[in-house]
């Protein structure tokens, strides 16, 4: 099959990068010159009954024009910017940018654009989205196209630039739109220049490698009461902090294997000659687990996408309680973090929810696994599943026998309108909540 789509990628790359150089190269008078120029190249043929041909030459002598200068900008800059630590899918942020005159004359009419490092998928990534479209995607309903570039992970304006004197500097104002969870990475900027006729622009580009990490969607929710109750946590506040000191300190003892490190007391040590660990006193906390279901065959989906902005939405909410949060996953291999009571912050947990893949391989069992060990630990669980099949069903099954009390929220393919029976959920049908994509914010806003 690769003999056919290999022609086909290799014409999806040739347009995206032609399109790429006439969107940066061509101002919006160049690009009127290009249109009316293919226009009346297509009209100008019969020359004996049109003089469409007339046209034709004097915008192809005006695009020539500006060709020939576009090697006469000689300009040499340096830039650098002050971007935000962290951004947020869909929401836009301004940024300054510092560009710096390295020529001995005055630079003028210059206009500022990003460079960022090319996302386009591989081949292997492009096939793969393809199939997956012929099989999910509805190509003759319109309301069923995918609505998203899976591989474009950011829009970023252009700025025009005043004269910079040599050797001074000026700010430009960019404006940033991050449209996928992510690392952003910047490769440089172009300084770019129209030529005297306004058609098209010479470049001057700049190496500047920089980046900024985009957190997934969260989306507002009501005040929650989760379900559980506190529960016994082996090593107490000692457990919740990444220093190991607190008010719960309870006395010293002598070290034994297993002992944290963080727990050694090194005045002791050093008076003794022996290790001392401080030792402290247990306690019972709220702990819930969170736990997002990355097992899907589609490569990118809207769906998975909706599981991610869920459950970081979890995240922020139950994070700012009195409580710990465990979230687990799998993805080449299983992971739990927790954090809350100073052992890790919301901004940590949205990191991880920035980088997480959907697992191709493996099977949901690696989870049910981990979860169904972890649940002894915890208060109480939410589940943000893609499916609500049998293997999940019997997940939350288990998780009933070991008297845990749960959240299940299922999110449902866009445009799919099956009716999901709570199943083992039916004894706490407030519980099970059904999550459309595209209507997520507002199912969510209803929950009690």
């Amino acid at each position: 099959m690769n003999f056919i789509f290999r022609p086909l990628y290799l014409i999806y790359r040739s347009l995206s990068s032609t399109r790429h150089w006439v969107r940066r190269r061509l101002t919006k008078a160049g690009l009127v010159v290009l249109v009316a120029w293919l226009a009346t190249g297509m009209m100008g043929f019969d020359t004996e009954n049109s003089v469409a041909y007339q046209g034709f030459t004097i915008l192809f002598a005006l695009l020539l024009m500006g060709l020939v200068f576009m090697p006469l900008f000689r300009g040499r800059f340096s830039v650098s910017r002050a971007l935000p630590r962290f951004g947020t899918v869909g929401q836009s942020f301004n940024y300054l940018v510092k560009v710096t005159n390295l020529t001995n004359r005055p630079q003028a009419a210059l206009t500022l654009l990003e460079n960022l490092v090319d996302t386009r998928p591989r081949f292997a990534e492009w096939k793969a989205l393809q199939i997956d479209d012929e099989k999910h995607v509805r190509h003759f309903r319109f309301t069923n196209r995918r609505r998203f570039n899976p591989f474009k992970f950011a829009e970023v304006n252009e700025a025009p630039l005043p004269v910079i004197p040599p050797g001074q500097s000026a700010v430009a104002e960019l404006e940033l739109t991050p449209l996928r969870r992510g690392l952003i990475q910047f490769a440089g900027a172009t300084l770019a220049r129209p030529d005297p006729l306004g058609v098209i622009r010479s470049f001057s580009r700049v190496t500047a490698p920089q980046s900024v990490l985009v957190l997934p969607k969260r989306y507002p929710l009501p005040p929650l009461a989760l379900p559980g109750a506190l529960k016994y946590q082996q090593g107490g506040v000692a457990l919740a902090s990444n220093v190991g000191q607190s008010d719960e300190f309870v006395s010293l003892r002598d070290y034994r294997r297993g002992d944290p490190l963080r727990h050694i007391h090194w005045r002791s040590w050093a008076k003794t000659g022996k290790p001392i660990v401080r030792e402290f006193e247990d306690e019972f906390f709220v702990r819930h687990a969170l736990v997002l279901d990355t097992f899907t065959e589609r490569p990118f989906s809207a769906e998975f996408e909706e599981a991610v902005a869920v459950a970081a939405s979890f995240a922020c909410t139950v994070l700012t309680q009195e409580s710990l949060l465990d979230l687990l996953f799998v993805g080449p291999q299983a992971y739990c973090y927790t954090a809350g009571r100073g052992l890790a912050h919301a901004d940590h947990m949205l990191e991880i929810l920035a980088a997480v893949r959907p697992s191709h391989e493996g099977r949901f069992s690696a989870l049910e696994e981990i979860v169904v060990n972890h649940a002894g630990a915890v208060s109480g669980c939410i589940l943000v599943l893609l499916h609500w099949d049998a293997e999940r069903q019997r997940l939350v099954e288990k998780l009933h026998a070991l008297d845990l009390p749960l959240t299940v929220l299922v999110i449902r393919k866009p445009g799919d309108r099956t009716e999901f029976h709570p199943g083992p959920m039916a004894a706490a049908p407030e519980r099970f909540v059904v999550l459309d994509v595209g209507k997520v914010e507002e199912q969510l806003a209803q929950l009690g």
